[in-house]
């Protein structure tokens, strides 16, 4: 799996002119899915995020989670994670998991991560059109891959 994750002001997601979900201060999670993750991968990422310490304490320092802030999450699905760019100049979404395996995924990740958050995180809509928009802080943007945890 892969994220882009912003530490954002606010962020909310479109679909057809109505709003889907906002949130307030916390993350902007871009999720891709391949073909060879799993839940572990899924368990991995929501241990990670949740611990993750990027917002600043009272001495301007990166030292809180979302935790200790009481932030809010949004998740998107991103196939697009997974481009190729290697030939020519139209990429390639070969490695993006299929339907079958990224909706359930992406649907765990959504669960387990509402669980360790205590509320429920906000979602788009998996192979849905949607515009989305936010305020990134700081700006703080954090990539993380399963395949790559070292």
């Amino acid at each position: 799996m892969r994220t882009v994750i912003q530490r954002v002001k606010h962020a909310s997601v479109t679909i057809n002119d109505n709003v889907k979900s906002i949130i307030g201060e916390g993350y902007l999670i871009l999720l891709g899915v391949c073909e060879e993750d799993s839940e572990e991968d899924v368990d991995w990422l929501v241990k990670k995020i949740i611990g993750l310490r990027v917002f600043d304490d009272e001495n301007g320092v990166m030292n809180r989670s979302i935790m200790d802030i009481g932030g809010e999450i949004l998740v998107v699905s991103q196939f697009t994670l997974y481009a190729s760019y290697k030939k020519g100049n139209r990429p390639s979404w070969l490695r993006a998991a299929r339907h079958e395996i990224s909706v359930p995924l992406y649907e765990c990740f959504c669960r387990k991560l509402s669980e360790a958050l205590g509320k429920e995180v906000g979602t788009g809509e998996f192979g849905a059109y949607m515009q989305v928009e936010l305020l990134n802080d700081g700006p703080v943007t954090i990539c993380m891959d399963t395949k790559n945890k070292e």
